[in-house]
C-alpha cells in the first residue's frame, strides 16, 4: 500500500445529523484542500491544531459552510499531515463535500486504512490498533474498559516485555553455537529452562484471559432452554424491559428462536428465547425443537427454565457447568425436591429474583475474584492463536534444553516462539496478516 498519496473518506455514520466528519491524510492534504476551500486564511498557512472556518465551493458556487481542523505530520492520528473537515451531516452534502476532496486529488481510504497508516508510521502496535475496532464496538462498560486498556497498551507492553525476556534466553543459547566445542553447562541449563518456565506461566495468564475476551467483544450467547409454559418468555420480556416475546398459555407459542442483546453487569448478554422442549407431531413446532437443541448446543450458558412450584420431571440433561437452574414460579412455592439443587429462585410474576441471576451469569462467566478494574488485559482470537502457538513450541524448547540437544535445535524453537509473539503486536510485517485485520475495519477509520 502506498504511502505517499493522500486519503479521504467520511469518518461519521451514513444518515441525517447535525454534523458529518470528512478525514484527509497524506502528504497532499493541504495542497488537496486548496482549491476548494474558500477562508480567511489559506490552508497553506494552516497552524497545528487550530480549527479553521471557511467554505467549500464547487464551480457552481458555495456547497456547504465548514470547520477544519489541522494537524501536522507526525503529530496527528495517522503520523501524517491529517485534516478534518465538519459540514453539516446531510446525505447529499457530505457526499459532495467528499466528491469534491476526491476530484483534487485524494484517493477515497480503503476500510481501516486510517488506523493501519497509524500502525505503519509507528503511532500504535497492532493490538493497539484493534482495541480501535473493540472501542467502536463496545456494547457494554466493561467492554468499553477493556478496549481502553488494551488501546493504552497494557497488552503490548506485556508482550513487548516478554519478546525481550525470550529475545534474551534466544541470545543465550546462540552465543553457545558460535561456540561449537562448548556444551551448555548444568547451571546455565537451569537459569534458561527457568526463564523459559516463566514465559510459559506468563503466557498461561494471558491465554486465560481469552474467554473474557469473546464475551466482551461478541456477547455471552445465552439460551433460555425448558418445558412449555415455564416462563422462558416471560423471563426474556422481563430481562429486556419490555415485551418482545408473545406469552400465552397455549404451549407451543413460540416457534422460533427470539434473539436480543442485554447488558448485565457491564457483561453483554446475547439472549435466545427458545422453543419449548417436547415431543410434537406439528411439523413447525418440530422445526422449532430442533433449532432449539441447535442453541443449546452453540451456547455458552443455558439458563434452564424449570416450574419451581412443581415436582421435577425431568434433570437428566442439567448440566450445572454451563448452565444455570432458574425455579420461575417460586411465589407459589417451591416444591421440596428442588430444595436440594443449586437453582436460582424466581418468579416473572412479582418480578424478584433478578439479582440472584445476574450474580448467577457474572459467576460463571467471570468468576467470584473479577471486579470491573481488573479487566486490564482480555486477548482475541488472532492473539490467542498466536500465544497458544508461542507457548507451544517453548514447551518444545524447553524439553530439549531438558534432553541435552543440540543449541541449534533448541534456538530453532524459541526463534519461533519469538516470530509467533512478535506476529501478535505486529513486529513481522506480513501484508495478509494486516489486510486480514484492517478488512474489518469500518469505513474512514
Amino acid at each position: 500500500m502506498p504511502l505517499e498519496d493522500t486519503i479521504a473518506a467520511i469518518s461519521t455514520p451514513i444518515g441525517e445529523g447535525a454534523l458529518a466528519v470528512l478525514r484527509l491524510s497524506g502528504p497532499g492534504a493541504l495542497a488537496v484542500l486548496t482549491p476548494i476551500f474558500v477562508g480567511a486564511i489559506a490552508p497553506g498557512k494552516f497552524v497545528p491544531r487550530r480549527v479553521y472556518f471557511g467554505k467549500i465551493e464547487d464551480p457552481a458556487g458555495k456547497v456547504d459552510d465548514v470547520l477544519v481542523t489541522y494537524f501536522r505530520s507526525p503529530n496527528s492520528y495517522t503520523g501524517e499531515d491529517l485534516l478534518e473537515i465538519s459540514c453539516h451531516g446531510g446525505i447529499l452534502v457530505t457526499r459532495r463535500v467528499l466528491d469534491l476532496v476526491l476530484a483534487a486529488g485524494a484517493r477515497m481510504a480503503d476500510p481501516g486504512e486510517f488506523t493501519q497508516r497509524a500502525f505503519l508510521n509507528g503511532k500504535m502496535d497492532l493490538t493497539q490498533a484493534e482495541a480501535v475496532m473493540d472501542l467502536i464496538r463496545a456494547q457494554t462498560e466493561l467492554a468499553l474498559r477493556a478496549a481502553n486498556e488494551q488501546l493504552a497498551g497494557h497488552l503490548g507492553n506485556e508482550l513487548i516485555d516478554l519478546r525481550e525476556l525470550l529475545l534474551t534466553t534466544l541470545a543465550h543459547v546462540e552465543a553457545y553455537i558460535d561456540f561449537p566445542d562448548e556444551q551448555i553447562d548444568a547451571d546455565t541449563g537451569k537459569l534458561l529452562l527457568d526463564r523459559i518456565v516463566e514465559l510459559e506461566n506468563r503466557l498461561d495468564r494471558l491465554l486465560a484471559t481469552a474467554d473474557q475476551g469473546r464475551v466482551l467483544r461478541h456477547g455471552l450467547r445465552t439460551v433460555i432452554y425448558g418445558a412449555p409454559n415455564v416462563g422462558k418468555s416471560s423471563l426474556l420480556n422481563l430481562l429486556l424491559g419490555y415485551d418482545r416475546a408473545i406469552v400465552s398459555e397455549i404451549p407451543g407459542t413460540t416457534l422460533d428462536t427470539i434473539e436480543e442483546v442485554i447488558n448485565i453487569r457491564g457483561i453483554p448478554v446475547r439472549l435466545i428465547d427458545t422453543a419449548g422442549a417436547r415431543e410434537s407431531s406439528d411439523l413447525a413446532e418440530s422445526e422449532g425443537i430442533r433449532r432449539t437443541h441447535y442453541q443449546v448446543e452453540q451456547a455458552d450458558l443455558v439458563i434452564q427454565v424449570v416450574d419451581g412450584s412443581r415436582p421435577p420431571a425431568d434433570l437428566k440433561n442439567f448440566d450445572s457447568r454451563g448452565s444455570v437452574l432458574l425455579l420461575n414460579k417460586c411465589d407459589l412455592g417451591v416444591h421440596p425436591e428442588w430444595r436440594a439443587l443449586d437453582g436460582v429462585c424466581f418468579s416473572c410474576k412479582e418480578r424478584t429474583g433478578l439479582e440472584d441471576l445476574n450474580q448467577a451469569i457474572w459467576d460463571r462467566v467471570m468468576g467470584e475474584k473479577v471486579k470491573l478494574a481488573d479487566v486490564r488485559v482480555a486477548i482475541n482470537a488472532r492473539h490467542q492463536a498466536c500465544l497458544q502457538r508461542a507457548k507451544q513450541l517453548l514447551a518444545v524448547g524447553g524439553r530439549s534444553l531438558q534432553d541435552g540437544k543440540s543449541p541449534e535445535f533448541i534456538s530453532i524453537e524459541l526463534r519461533e516462539a519469538l516470530d509467533a509473539l512478535g506476529e501478535v503486536i505486529g513486529k513481522l510485517d506480513t501484508e495478509d496478516l494486516l489486510g486480514r485485520i484492517f478488512s474489518e475495519f469500518c469505513i474512514g477509520k
